[in-house]
């Protein structure tokens, strides 16, 4: 695809002109496509995705900056973060149409590891703030690494570096529990 090609296309989205929609339909959305099946891995939640992507394209247009990313770069970004929070709707709904009183599994008191309970909000304030905001947005907010940067205005190095830091600072406050209470509650 060539940059003046981009450029025009980015010209279009900026000026609100529907052409823009068609042309990024016409030049990216098979692949885009396929970004949204591999990680929903349904042909038509990809669908989906794929609508909903060139909705958030249409209205996030004027947020794009092409010293920051490519264009595909930026529209693999938005279709990769939608799908990936579909899956996250569809499992959470999934989840929650399931029974637990009719479940022949026992409870081992998954109610102890989670966060409300194992008071995480608090202990959170015990670690450097930069590393609280970080964890904030991500557990808290359900922001993607991608989205937390766009809205903290965080390079997304940057935050993938304090989310790691900042969850070994929380694990020398729980010990191994931690991983226990992300893998159950807050990593899809």
């Amino acid at each position: 695809m060539s940059t003046l090609f981009e450029k025009h296309i980015v010209e279009l989205l900026r000026e609100r002109d529907d052409k823009a929609i068609s042309l990024l339909y016409e030049h990216y959305g098979d692949t885009l496509l396929g970004v949204a099946n591999k990680v929903v891995r349904d042909e038509e939640l990809a669908q989906d995705v794929l609508q909903e992507s060139f909705v958030k394209i249409w209205k996030k247009s004027d947020s794009y900056d092409a010293s920051k990313a490519k264009l595909f770069t930026w529209l693999f970004r938005i279709t990769r973060n939608t799908a990936i929070d579909k899956l996250r709707s569809v499992n959470t709904k999934s989840d929650k149409e399931i029974q637990i009183d009719v479940s022949d599994v026992y409870n081992l008191g998954v109610n102890s590891t989670r966060p409300e309970f194992m008071d995480v909000r608090e202990n959170l304030e015990k670690i450097e703030t930069k590393y609280q905001i970080v964890l904030d947005a991500l557990f808290f907010q359900g922001m993607t690494q991608q989205e937390a940067s766009d809205e903290l205005d965080i390079p997304l190095g940057t935050i993938k570096s304090r989310l790691k830091i900042g969850l070994r600072e929380l694990k020398k406050i729980y010990g191994p529990t931690l991983l226990l209470v992300l893998s159950i509650n807050l990593i899809p």
